[in-house]
């Protein structure tokens, strides 16, 4: 079938055997009564953005390291994220403060269990989004572009009802 965005063949639907366990990678949240002021309100934005950061970092960290395995080094990181090697030693910073990264003796980056755990849950929730778009007959290659800025606002009942319907999608 051909993409009537011009991005050629598209593959046709067809659902991650592994959907079943997204119901309970899901994370449980819980919903705070939080101050709608307008400097709550950038505040909150401002705590969100720093989390989506965590995540991608954790992430990725995940995914250089071979699951957490190697250490990853800051400039392959920063060439990842497509960011400079100054931006990503700021955020290494924060990330070290939170109790997320650790570096070892040659200052290679390593994921704490902390981070290990965030990184797995960013991961599974992108994989989530991921092919859910797809079964919507989202060409693979744009479902990750989209995932990476829905994966991070979507709220739990949101990713509850993707994984349920990709559930229902695979059993019939």
């Amino acid at each position: 079938m051909q993409c009537s965005q011009g991005y050629g063949q598209v593959k046709p639907n067809v659902p991650s055997p592994n959907v079943h366990r997204y119901l309970t990678l899901i994370e449980k949240k819980t919903v705070l009564v939080r101050d709608e002021t307008t400097a709550g309100r950038f505040q909150r934005v401002r705590q969100d953005h720093a989390r989506e950061t965590a995540e991608d970092y954790a992430e990725m960290v995940l995914e250089l390291g071979g699951g957490g395995h190697v250490a990853v080094r800051p400039a392959d990181l920063a060439r990842a994220l497509g960011v400079s090697h100054v931006t990503v030693l700021r955020a290494l910073d924060r990330l070290i403060r939170s109790g997320i990264i650790t570096r070892d003796e040659n200052q290679g980056i390593r994921l704490s269990p902390k981070g290990r755990r965030l990184g797995e849950h960013a991961r599974d929730r992108h994989q989530l989004v991921v092919a859910f778009l797809e079964s919507l007959g989202v060409p693979p290659e744009i479902a990750a572009i989209d995932a990476e800025g829905i994966e991070h606002h979507a709220s739990a009942v949101t990713l509850e009802r993707m994984a349920a319907f990709l559930e229902t999608k695979t059993k019939s």
